[in-house]
């Protein structure tokens, strides 16, 4: 032992302690309302009906269509979407609609539908 190591740890505590009451405080802050200015695409732009969900044996069949089938055949699954979210150019010169439907088991977790025309292109999962 050295003389000082009662200094080091009275120099340390004031740090620690610091650091213990940002981590508290960062704990507390709800980060979903920081992600959500910082990602405004996700955002619907009209509700289409608000009581629109996914069960599991809709998403179990939508998992059968493959991607450039007809929007109707989605559509026959799915019913109408819960809102429209703003469009997007995924590929140069497609843009794609996009509509979401909030998973009935799991409403938190988002799918949303990529069309472009009338085509099926896709669906990613979005947690909301």
């Amino acid at each position: 032992m050295t003389q000082h190591e009662p200094q080091q740890r009275s120099r340390l505590n004031p740090v620690l302690a610091g650091g213990s009451m940002l981590a508290a405080l960062f704990l507390l802050i709800d980060l979903q309302d920081v992600v959500k200015t910082k990602n405004p695409g996700r955002e619907c732009q009209q509700v289409v009906q608000a009581k629109a969900a996914i069960s599991r044996q809709q998403l179990a069949k939508l998992l059968t269509i493959p991607e450039r089938d007809k929007k109707q055949k989605v559509r026959a699954i799915l019913k109408e979407p819960y809102c429209e979210l703003p469009s997007l150019e995924i590929r140069a010169g497609a843009t794609a609609e996009r509509e979401a439907y909030p998973l009935e088991f799991d409403p938190q977790t988002w799918v949303v539908i990529l069309y472009e025309g009338n085509e099926y292109a896709g669906y990613q999962l979005s947690s909301h």
